[in-house]
């Protein structure tokens, strides 16, 4: 570990950004860490990496690289640095042990990469033969014998087709930045929807309705819930759903101060059964119970393997009398309800480690069972913190604290973006709403953040920042208009999101509210589309050396094996594939090249291919990511 003192108060000097090597030498280090101080006065520890193929590595020499002050154009300064390690000989024996073996492997490994690049045929078989250490996965050396050594392009077709059928190229693919696709609804997916209640701009709504999404149509269940012995007609509350079970539970709605009298100031809570199609009151008032009160602008999250709701946040709506100033200044905390056991407990009040808010984001992963929360208001304060509750241990983890100001790298504080969770991808999707300036309609945004939750990453794979009503006026049909107090849900399946209604956050028109709705598909490469584009490689440069010894051959080929495998919807590899035949009339002086030379040539332009291919396997699959020759130095 390191950590970081500062100066007594905030200072420009203070390391903004910074990276951290180490080594067992002062000319051979590695990256231990890419991170940033806050401008304040508390000192900051770091984790640096330690492990190598999960190996603790030795270091003995430290180098901290300063990048960016917080001052713009000043110097840095560190007031105090402390390093944290083990040095017992009897730990740092075996790890120093290891990693000089690990070191000469991977040197070995670099000459055999070096060897069979410049064609050392002789040497490269000799040093493997001396040492047995393999330069790749087995799979990758008969690649580069069948593509390198002997020109087989029908072999290599059949390899990489294999590579793909194996799962081989699915972490190049989850590497890959997302390219998000606004479109009509899928009509291939079977899920259905359901949305109740909420505010239409001038009176709050009890109706029903669900969404099939293989026909596209939209069913009304219920017009007013209430006369059909459910909940009354209410906005800003939340729901959740129990698939294997076929329940949705509902829970708070917001009151005008003017009608919150003893009598309707209790929380009810509702449950809806799918199959029955009928509604059951759990309780009419949850706080009687340990629960929360009524409250609105909450979050709920629901555990369905453990049949656990949690409720976090929100304002608490209390009864007032006449004459009596409204007040909302109370937040909710964080309780906790078993459905078999009809029990609530409150497991956080309202705390510094916990801050209650509204407007926020909650989310459950299943796999890791934890709540991640993020976001919201409270009271005047717009938090940007991160957080992560694990429902198992009650412990809270923070991510992080909010006052770092990075608005580049993270999405903006705000309290009306909508949030979803995959827990197959260990992904957080953030859809943005209302910027944190809620006075400023005109900044109302459209963006899509992605958390990579391993990583621990934020990446802004969207942004529109398009404000005039004439560009929407024309692209409303292309793509969503930025929104706030919208809904987004997540088909985790087929990875599909759906987005409906909203306000568009239009002083002219403050009660009018959007009824459209869209469906938002992430799209990567796929392996489909990751193998047609290797075998365009391959088959591009098999034209080209046909090219060189017979024109009409290659024509041909041209014809009919590469452009069958083009993607004549890709404008520049449309554009690179009718290049190509300009390439048959080219003057090749074939007394000017001699055999050796051709050879060479091949050898050299089929290694770069190699190369190119081998990319898509996983690292610990292909040879050494450098080169031997990097590692010389000019004295």
């Amino acid at each position: 570990m390191i950590k970081f003192g500062k100066y007594e108060k905030t200072h420009v000097c203070n390391l903004r950004k910074f990276k951290v090597y180490g080594g067992l030498s002062d000319e051979n280090m590695i990256e231990l860490l890419e991170s940033g101080l806050k401008n304040d006065h508390d000192p900051e520890t770091f984790f640096l990496k330690h492990e190598v193929d999960g190996n603790f590595f030795p270091c003995r020499y430290i180098k901290i690289v300063p990048i960016q002050s917080w001052g713009h154009s000043f110097n840095f300064s560190i007031w105090y640095v402390e390093l944290q390690g083990i040095d017992e000989p009897s730990i740092v024996k075996p790890c120093m042990n290891w990693y000089n073996t690990y070191r000469e492997r991977e040197a070995i490994r670099l000459c055999l990469k070096h060897f069979r690049q410049h064609h050392y045929v002789e040497a490269y078989d000799a040093l493997q033969k001396k040492t047995k250490i393999a330069l790749e996965h087995p799979v990758l050396t008969e690649l580069h014998q069948r593509l390198v050594s002997e020109g087989n392009f029908e072999a290599c077709e059949e390899l990489v087709q294999r590579a793909c059928e194996e799962g081989w190229f699915n972490h190049y693919i989850s590497q890959q930045d997302y390219h998000p696709k606004w479109t009509a609804i899928d009509p291939v997916t079977k899920e259905t929807l359901y949305l109740y209640g909420g505010w239409d701009g001038n009176e709050d709504l009890a109706d029903l309705w669900q969404y099939q999404i293989p026909s596209q149509q939209w069913t009304c269940l219920s017009k007013n819930t209430q006369q059909e012995g459910g909940p009354c007609a209410r906005s800003c509350h939340k729901m959740c759903l129990d698939h294997e079970r076929k329940q949705i539970f509902t829970l708070g709605r917001y009151l005008d101060g003017a009608i919150r009298t003893r009598e309707n100031i209790k929380s009810d809570f509702w449950v809806y059964d799918i199959i029955r199609a009928s509604w059951t009151l759990i309780t009419e008032d949850t706080g009687a119970m340990g629960g929360p009160g009524l409250v609105f602008d909450h979050q709920m999250v629901m555990d369905v393997e453990k049949q656990n709701i949690y409720v976090f946040g929100g304002r608490i709506l209390t009864c007032t009398t006449e004459g009596e100033r409204v007040t909302e200044s109370l937040f909710s905390g964080l309780y906790h309800f078993h459905v078999p056991t009809n029990t609530w407990c409150k497991l956080r009040d309202d705390c510094p480690e916990l801050k209650s808010r509204i407007g926020h984001s909650m989310l459950f992963h299943s796999k890791q069972r934890c709540l991640y929360i993020f976001a919201g208001q409270r009271s005047k304060e717009y938090l940007n913190d991160f957080l992560i509750f694990h429902v198992d241990t009650n412990q809270i983890e923070t991510v992080l604290d909010g006052s770092k100001k990075d608005g580049a790298h993270v999405p903006a504080a705000g309290f009306t973006q909508r949030a979803t969770i995959d827990p197959d991808l260990n992904e957080i999707h953030v859809l943005s709403g209302l910027s944190k300036d809620k006075d400023k309609r005109d900044n109302v945004k459209n963006s899509l953040w992605i958390y990579d939750i391993n990583k621990n990453k934020w990446s802004c794979i969207y942004k529109n920042e398009k404000s005039g009503e004439h560009y929407w006026n024309k692209m409303q049909h292309v793509e969503p208009v930025p929104r706030f107090a919208h809904q987004l849900v997540y088909d985790n399946v087929r990875k599909i999101h759906y987005l409906f209604g909203g306000n568009p956050g239009k002083d002219s028109l403050p009660k009018v509210r959007l009824d459209d709705f869209w469906s938002l598909k992430l799209c990567r490469p796929s392996q489909n589309h990751l193998l047609r584009r290797c075998l365009y490689l391959i088959r591009r440069h098999r034209f080209q050396e046909i090219a060189q010894t017979d024109t009409i051959a290659a024509l041909r080929y041209l014809q009919s094996d590469l452009a069958a495998i083009v993607d004549h919807t890709d404008t520049e590899e449309t554009s690179e594939f009718q290049m190509l035949a300009s390439t048959l009339f080219q003057d090749i002086n074939e007394e000017d090249m001699g055999q050796d030379e051709d050879l060479s040539e091949h050898f050299t332009s089929r290694s770069a291919l190699f190369d190119t291919l081998a990319s898509f396997f996983p690292e610990e699959m292909t040879q050494p990511r450098g080169n031997l020759i990097d590692l010389i130095t000019i004295q």
